[in-house]
């Protein structure tokens, strides 16, 4: 009953990941995090996009979050060429905050 899940290489890879935040969060949020991009969207979430270099940095920002207190509404890995077809990385500065209109 034991099943194969990839190397343990695979899990080490870089990624880049959208956790979407229930509310709009102010620029100031962004001190807490490194090299991310942050945008509001019209259903009155946030959505933070990150690079990751391995899980343990992608589990380390889930602590985070959570110990922030910030409501996690869900977590994605960003297929890098679909992030760069919808320029979800475009702005690195942390500063940035963006509107994604529907």
């Amino acid at each position: 009953m034991s099943e194969t899940h990839g190397s343990t290489e695979e899990h080490n890879k870089p990624g880049l990941y959208e956790f979407r935040l229930k509310g709009h969060l102010d620029a100031r949020w962004t001190y807490c995090f490194e090299a991310l991009s942050l945008t509001h969207e019209s259903d009155g979430t946030t959505i933070l996009s990150v690079q990751v270099v391995d899980q343990p940095a992608l589990h380390g920002l889930l602590r985070k979050v959570r110990d922030l207190g910030l409501p996690l509404v869900s977590v994605i890995q960003v297929d890098p060429k679909q992030a760069n077809s919808q320029d979800v990385n475009a702005n690195t500065d942390p500063n940035h905050l963006k509107k994604r209109s529907q």
